[in-house]
């Protein structure tokens, strides 16, 4: 690692946003540090973890003794003790052998570190006191530190959770819609945030104008609701300082650093608890309105889209070219079974089904009663007494639908889905309503 510099080891290894004690207190000291150790191919992270955790007991032990200068030498211990925590992630990056158990590892240990500088801290100022309020403070630092891991822990999965069922619902979409969309990759779907942590200067709009893909933006009505929040994001992220100023880290920071070093430990814990407390109240509160987001997307993405018109100018003679009859169980049209299935019914369609004709627009019922609507009624309201009929006798076809004098010996039998109307093979396409042909 000779051959990198100072900012090249700092490019490659330091997160592009971090707590502002990392980056003014931590970062500086931990990457010179970092040029030295990654030249030992002996030292691991998973060893360099070791090494923060045994440094940071050892800060504990100092906390247990409650002098001012035991106070100070542990405040120092665990200030390094936190460089080294930082090492062992940026010499990770930096070689290339992070491990799945290195993280967990390095999670554990920071827990074991806070709880046992937390019990010492409170618990070294209680036997020089007998003060009972160090107790309570010692009860409420780790609950603390366990919260906000806990919350951020569990808002990570959520927000991952969320980002992978919009992301799968988007696929299902594109599926229903046409399968070649996937190929042109409309079906993915590219998220606002990511784009503000690659380009964290550009403005929203011209990032969701230049993506090439849609833009899922989960944090829409947190910036309406706040819009001063995107230009002090914008300006603190200059200098890699994320916004969330008060977080798990400086919560740590002011408790074992800041408030042993100014003699002020229950001061400095509980202006600490509550500027931690606020800025998660915040975060939750920010949450809560990505939810809201999420599920005006997922409603969105969800809703079922209209049905097309049908096409004016399409040719009706082109249904006939359709093979959807031969396929059993598969519908004609709307409305227009097709083909029964082998068992059920053994016949072949009529010519009107292979076109996809509908029964009740091929031709109008006709009403026997229609010549007899100007007769008059009988004036005897008191019995039942029926229109006047005439003198000859009435056509066949005034009182039976479609009736014909003359039977074609090759009509086809009537369907069973209508069977009052029987079908007519030399029937005419008619045409809808709005000017369209049935199909």
């Amino acid at each position: 690692m000779a051959e990198l510099s100072l900012r090249a080891v700092q490019k490659l290894t330091c997160k592009k946003r971090d707590a502002w004690w990392t980056v003014f207190l931590v970062d500086p000291m931990a990457t010179r540090l970092l040029m030295v150790v990654a030249r030992f191919r002996f030292i691991t992270p998973d060893g360099v973890t070791w090494a923060a955790l045994f440094v940071g007991l050892a800060s504990a032990g100092f906390f247990l003794k409650g002098d001012t200068t035991s106070l100070v030498v542990g405040a120092l211990l665990y200030h390094f003790s936190f460089v080294l925590d930082c090492i062992d992630g940026k010499l990770a990056r930096l070689k290339g052998n992070g491990s799945v158990f290195g993280g967990w590892l390095d999670y554990v240990f920071d827990r074991i570190r806070v709880l046992a500088c937390a019990l010492a801290l409170m618990g070294g100022q209680y036997l020089r006191t007998d003060d009972p309020r160090f107790l309570l403070a010692a009860i409420g630092v780790v609950f603390l530190d366990m919260l906000r891991y806990l919350d951020a822990l569990q808002i990570y999965k959520m927000r991952q959770s969320m980002r992978a069922k919009l992301e799968r619902t988007a696929a299902e979409r594109a599926a229903a819609e046409r399968a070649e969309r996937d190929a042109r990759g409309e079906g993915r779907l590219v998220f606002m945030e990511d784009l503000l942590r690659d380009n964290p200067a550009t403005s929203v709009e011209i990032l969701r104008a230049e993506a090439e893909a849609p833009v899922v933006d989960l944090h829409e009505q947190f910036r309406d609701q706040f819009p001063w929040y995107t230009r002090v994001r914008r300006a603190m992220l200059r200098t890699r300082i994320r916004p969330h100023l008060f977080s798990g880290i400086e919560f740590q920071m002011f408790v074992f650093i800041v408030g042993p070093l100014l003699g002020r430990i229950l001061w400095t814990t509980a202006a600490s608890a509550a500027m931690l407390l606020a800025f998660e109240l915040f975060i939750m509160y920010k949450f809560w309105l990505s939810t809201r987001d999420f599920n005006r997307v997922v409603r969105d993405m969800t809703a079922t889209p209209s049905a097309a018109a049908p096409d004016p100018a399409a040719d009706w003679s082109e249904a006939a070219s359709v093979p959807a009859w031969t396929t059993p169980g598969v519908p004609l049209a709307a409305g227009i079974p097709g083909q029964a299935r082998h068992g059920v019914e053994d016949r072949f369609p009529s010519r009107e089904e292979r076109l996809g004709f509908p029964y009740h627009e091929q031709y109008q019922q006709y009403d026997p009663y229609e010549q007899y609507e100007h007769h008059e009624q009988y004036q005897d309201h008191t019995s039942y007494a029926p229109y006047e009929q005439p003198s000859e006798p009435a056509h066949a076809s005034w009182f039976e639908p479609y009736g014909d004098p003359h039977p074609d010996p090759y009509a086809q039998p009537p369907s069973p889905q209508y069977p009052e109307y029987p079908t007519r093979p030399h029937a005419q396409p008619q045409p809808w309503a709005d000017g369209g042909f049935a199909r």
